[in-house]
């Protein structure tokens, strides 16, 4: 095990030293990689980017496509050809039909490659011609970077903190009530350590639904390929006094192990260790609408999450020595266009208060990071009704069950976050003075010019800070 590990790491930084003897010979690449938990729009993200960087009519905060920079912008094949292609075509398809539909969710990761061509710009833009710079954009559920922090514990630890802070939750009863009656120290019994996986199972399945973020471990939810091995079933126990040998206790542990050595490191050896600039999206409105537990299960997991990042710059030594870092990370709080504009700057505070450790942690690393509220694909317009004689600012849009048009107004939001997030950490189970709600709205039916993209708030903006150094 240390032995392959110390040749892995050879491999690697062999590899990271020729990559940075080529890059000055080679065409520069910047690897995105876009991740969020359920629901928070991922597919749809990546889509309306590539979509809008094809047709650059919409971009005007990206500076290389306002002046001009950008000159072309086309798919490639992807550098990996043991990763799934994105399916871009069939995705924007669905989202610019006569009948629009939301594409499927991200279930497994993809890759796709966009190569743009850009005129240099500044005194020696004259002697040189376009460039080629190309964008690799890797799709991956956020469920399986949370993976990442299972890394430094122990099959007891993490029994002990998963067991602890489900206790409390309705949808957990049924595993718990299983659990209590499992003696761990008993001899291994497969239908019963598959009955403990299932009922494991069926409760992340039942708390992502109801608004949790840490849901792990990830690949429980979306096991791919891997559904029904053995590294997928297992479960948080009781410690016994007595641990046997062959225990339903030392059988789950060792699972545990072949589950971060098997499934968690080659992910992130393989995959999340090349990224360079990084996007979290964040479902921030459905965790206000879930309550104050999923608000404070969300500012922890994104707590998590960001450790298992390691940022910083991407300095020449540093990728000479083989330590790559991620030097720009966007934490974007989704679904703005559910709100009327005048509400987006207490979306963004909420959002830089919720990743507030995060950031700090990010940003004294050397990374650059920046929170901001989106919208990748606008499904709404802006209206003002009368409300009881007052002016009330809405949107408008198709609601996604009914398909009827509705004006809609889901509460106001605290101009200080502390509102929410300080009952959040306290327990409190309901907001006391607020109701907050969220409505599902279907794709809006697009008429769009030539040269224009997909209707969008901010996919500009956040594609400036993401790549606007590098184009």
């Amino acid at each position: 095990m240390v032995i392959s590990a110390i040749a892995d790491g050879l491999t690697r930084g062999v590899e990271s030293v020729t990559d940075t003897l080529t890059a000055p010979f080679s065409d520069p690449v910047i690897r995105l990689g876009v991740t969020g938990l359920s629901r928070a729009g991922k597919t749809v993200f990546i889509t309306a980017l590539v979509a809008n960087l094809m047709n650059r009519g919409r971009m005007p905060q990206l500076v290389a496509a306002s002046t001009g920079a950008i000159r072309t912008a086309y798919l490639q094949p992807q550098p990996d050809d043991t990763i799934p292609r994105f399916d871009f075509e069939a995705h924007l398809a669905q989202l610019t039909a006569p009948q629009p539909s939301w594409p499927e969710g991200t279930r497994r990761i993809s890759e796709l490659r966009l190569s743009l061509r850009v005129q240099p710009t500044g005194l020696l833009s004259g002697l040189s011609g376009p460039r080629t710079v190309h964008l690799d954009i890797v799709d991956y559920p956020g469920e399986w970077l949370l993976d990442l922090g299972l890394m430094d514990k122990t099959f007891a630890q993490w029994s002990d903190e998963a067991l602890a802070r489900i206790a409390p939750r309705s949808e957990a009863a049924e595993f718990l009530a299983l659990q209590s009656q499992t003696d761990a120290g008993a001899d291994l019994d497969e239908p019963t350590i598959a009955a403990l996986a299932r009922a494991y199972t069926g409760y992340l399945t039942a708390a992502r639904a109801a608004g949790f973020s840490d849901c792990t471990p990830g690949r429980f939810i979306l096991p791919g390929d891997l559904e029904g091995s053995p590294v997928l079933t297992f479960a948080p126990l009781t410690k016994p006094d007595n641990v046997g040998r062959k225990s339903l206790w030392r059988e789950c542990e060792r699972r545990f192990e072949s589950y971060k050595r098997n499934v968690v490191q080659p992910f992130f050896r393989d995959h999340f260790a090349r990224i360079d600039r990084q996007i979290v999206l964040i479902d921030v409105l459905g965790a206000i609408h879930a309550g104050p537990p999923a608000v404070e299960d969300l500012r922890a997991a994104m707590a998590d999450i960001l450790g298992a990042f390691r940022p910083g710059r991407n300095a020449w030594l540093t990728r000479l020595l083989g330590g790559r870092r991620v030097d720009k990370i966007l934490f974007a709080a989704t679904k703005a266009d559910h709100l009327h504009h005048s509400q987006h700057p207490a979306l963004t505070a909420i959002t830089e208060a919720l990743v507030r450790e995060a950031k700090d942690r990010a940003d004294f690393a050397g990374a650059r990071t920046e929170a901001m509220s989106i919208a990748a694909l606008r499904t709404t317009v802006e209206d003002r009704i009368d409300h009881k004689g007052q002016p009330l600012d809405v949107v408008r849009g198709t609601l996604l069950e009914a398909g009827k048009q509705a004006a809609f107004y889901p509460g106001a939001l605290p101009a200080d976050p502390a509102h929410l997030l300080s009952p959040a950490r306290s327990g409190a189970e309901k907001w006391l003075d607020a109701d907050y709600q969220v409505m599902n709205f279907a794709p809006a039916k697009l008429t769009l010019k030539p040269g224009d993209g997909p209707p969008h708030i901010r996919l500009d903006k956040a594609a400036q800070f993401l790549l606007g150094d590098r184009l």
